[in-house]
């Protein structure tokens, strides 16, 4: 599971690079995955929505529904 998640954040990690911000993997323990947000994206106020409601619903829907995604500074 770790590398179908990894591949789909390599294509939402371009999306964000489009919009001039970026992300780093800090870690994925089973379904449980942890991102920090660079760039743009680190001081967006709408970090938490990318987060929740973008990224962690793509990956329930492609990968498996019970990824939870959380953001590290």
């Amino acid at each position: 599971m770790d590398e179908k998640i990894r591949a789909k954040l390599e294509e939402l990690r371009k999306m964000l690079q489009a919009d001039g911000g970026d992300m780093d993997v800090v870690g994925i323990e089973g379904t449980q995955v942890t991102l920090r947000l660079k760039g743009a994206c680190g001081g967006c106020p709408h970090a938490t929505m990318t987060i929740k409601q973008g990224i962690e619903r793509i990956l329930r829907e492609t990968v498996d529904p019970a990824i939870v995604v959380e953001r590290v500074a």
